[in-house]
Order: C-alpha cells, then structure tokens, then sequence
C-alpha cells in the first residue's frame, strides 16, 4: 500500500477493518499527509481490490472502505438467480418414491420430506406427517399417484392436510389424471368423473399463499381445465419435449414421420411435432367392425413414430401399426405419455430387430407417470422410459 503526499504532523494510518482471512499485502503504514483527499488502492490475499477513501476536514479523519465493484451483467445474473430459485419440501406417496428421488436429484432447492403410510385395523389409513413445524413457511408440494381407487382417498387425506399447517405455497403434482377420458356424457345417465375428480381436488384447502397449484401431464382434454374451481390453479405440462430430445439422438432422426392414431390425438399434439412430415389415421365403420384407415400422409420408407396421450388395452395402436406397415413404413415405434397397461397389456408389444414393422415396435417410450407399470416393462425391449423429473423439478419453481 502507498501513497504519495506532502509533509504534515504525523499520524498513523490504520489498516481498513478485513474479514478475519483477509491481510494487508505489503501493509506498511502511512506516516504523514495533509489534509486533503486521497485515495489509496489495497490489494488483498483474496486477490479483491478495495478503495479506501480518506475524507479531510474531520478529526479524527474518516476512512470509507469501498468494496469491488461486481459487473452489472454478473449480478444481474446473480440476483435473477436468487430471485427465481425457491427452496421446496417435496412429500410422496409411496409409489412415487423412485421419480421423487429423481426430481430431488434435479436440483439442491429440492428437499424430499416423509410421510408414515399406515393402516388401521379396518383398513382405513393412519397417516402421519414427519416435522410438521418445520414446513411453516415455506413451499411445499406433494406427488401423487392416483393410480386406483383404492389409494385416493389416504392421499388426498395428505393433500387436504398440507396447506394447513400455515405453509407459505402448497403445489400438488399429479402426473397422471387418471379420469381425463370420461370427460362427457353420450347418453342420458353417463357420469363424468372427470368433473368428479376435479371437483374433490378443487376443495383443497387455500394456503397462506393463495390458491394451489395443479400440474399435470397431457391431460386427456385441454377443455377439462375448467372442471377446476378457483381454489386450484392447473398447470398443463406435457412430456413430448421428452420425446422431441430423444427423437434427436437417434441415428435416423432425419426419417422420422409422425402418426397420429385419431383426429383428437392430431388435435392434441400437432403444434407441438410441426416440424414433422404427419400421418393422421381414423377408425371407419365397415359392417360391424371398426377399422383404422390412414387419412391422410405416406408413411413410406419411413421411421413412423404414434404418438398419443395414453394407453390401456394398446389395441388402437396395434391396429395402426399393422395399416402403417401395410403402407411401407420401414419402421414403427411409439409414444405415449401414460402407459396404463392394466392386466399387463404391455405384454402384446414385440420388440422388431429388424425388418418385421408388422409384429413389433423398434421402440416404445412411456414416461415414468405410472410407477407401476414402469416396474414391469424396466429392461424389456422394445420400452424405454422418459422420465419426467426434469420438467417436474422445473414446474416446481414456477
């Protein structure tokens, strides 16, 4: 440290206040000056420059430290950064656990919190919340799997609990929403229990924070959003961005088409695959039987991908692999969000090694939204899982 200044009374000049790691460099002290301003640039052991300002005029004479400047883009950065990140408490349900450990594994803000899942004697759930003080305050989501009837009600017992023990956000993801097909009624005594659903989820208890937040994976149909009351906000994801990265990485990616298997699964998908080549199939009515026909696109030579939001049985779609193959696709895989399965479907989709687009799929990709069925099918060809713990992670610093 030096500095250049006329004879005057001496005085010593302190070193300025440090943390306790950081030294002067070279800190010999001043012995004289007058009294007028100067400046006197430190060097530090941390490499960071300090200016220290020297106001005249007083006595004793102040010394204003002036810390390094960060650059206006940098902390920008920083502060968007500290702005935009929450810190969550993540509870589960006990076949979500793997996708849990996923999504906390997506990011630090993310900490998996426990709940004791128990029975009574009748059957009726004993449920408890671990260190329910220590989420007072603070975000808190819960990850649900609706994936019978038989475990909705202790969850939602957890769901109506959560935002009630003075938590600053409550969101409840919900993958899958496992009524979405029974959206309308046909016949005079049909009962949608899609509305049925979304009504019970829309009584949820408002947080401090104001109403929670629903997100869900491609539901059925994007109209079931006003099913919701105005305790509840829905968040519709989806997972074809999933799809549309692993599209990318194969070596044909340049000879994919896509193939919806009805109009309401080009409806649903179409804007989001635009860039395309697209078969669009229907099922028409010849005698008694319902057939798939493609009505429009040539799937010839071509790596054909189906794409929809679901699948139970998987007869709609083996029906429009055999017309696909039928027309000269060289391949065929598929894409559904939801793999459902009940009663291992799944079993009827062969793995094609090559040359036989007729009898088997080269790939079959499902998301992890149905843990049970992810389970069955982990390492059996021709099903590969895409797992949502990205996007989950990502929709829950929204």
């Amino acid at each position: 440290m030096s500095a250049t200044t006329p004879p005057s009374p001496p005085q010593r000049l302190a070193a300025p206040p440090s943390h306790s790691s950081n030294k002067l460099r070279n800190s010999t002290p001043i012995r004289s000056f007058n009294r007028k301003d100067f400046s006197i640039r430190c060097e530090f052991e941390n490499s960071q420059r300090w200016t220290v300002r020297c106001v005249s005029g007083t006595d004793p004479i102040h010394i204003i430290l002036k810390p390094p400047s960060i650059p206006m883009a940098s902390a920008a950065v920083l502060g968007s950064s500290r702005k935009n990140s929450k810190r969550v408490c993540l509870f589960y349900c006990n076949e979500m656990k793997d996708l849990a450990e996923r999504i906390a594994s997506q990011s630090d803000a993310i900490e998996l919190r426990s709940i004791t899942w128990r029975t009574f004697e009748d059957g009726f759930p004993n449920l408890f919340i671990s260190n329910a003080h220590g989420i007072r305050g603070q975000h808190v989501a819960f990850l649900a799997s609706f994936s019978s009837p038989g475990v909705i009600f202790e969850q939602l017992s957890v769901i109506y609990a959560l935002p009630k023990l003075f938590v600053s956000s409550f969101t409840l993801v919900l993958p899958f929403f496992p009524t979405g097909t029974s959206e309308r009624m046909e016949d005079e005594g049909d009962v949608a229990t899609a509305f049925t659903l979304a009504r019970i989820l829309s009584n949820t208890p408002v947080p401090r924070g104001g109403p929670t937040s629903l997100v869900i994976f491609d539901i059925h149909a994007l109209q079931e959003r006003f099913y919701f009351g105005d305790n509840i906000l829905p968040c519709f994801e989806s997972g074809i961005p999933l799809l549309l990265n692993r599209l990318q990485q194969l070596p044909d990616s340049d000879n994919i088409s896509i193939a919806f298997p009805d109009d309401g699964a080009w409806k649903r998908f179409h804007k989001q695959l635009q860039h395309f080549p697209m078969i669009v199939c229907a099922k028409v009515r010849e005698g008694d039987q319902r057939i798939v026909r493609i009505k429009e696109g040539n799937p010839a030579g071509r790596h054909v991908v189906i794409v929809d939001d679901l699948v139970q049985s998987g007869g709609t779609l083996t029906e429009c692999q055999k017309v696909l193959a039928k027309h000269g696709a060289q391949k065929i895989s598929a894409y559904v969000t939801h793999g459902i399965f009940p009663n291992r479907s799944w079993q009827r989709f062969s793995h094609d090694k090559g040359g036989s687009p007729e009898n088997g799929m080269t790939y079959f990709w499902i998301t992890d939204s149905c843990p049970q069925t992810v389970k069955e099918v982990k390492d059996k060809k021709p099903f590969e899982v895409l797992s949502l713990a990205a996007p989950i992670a990502a929709a829950l610093q929204i």
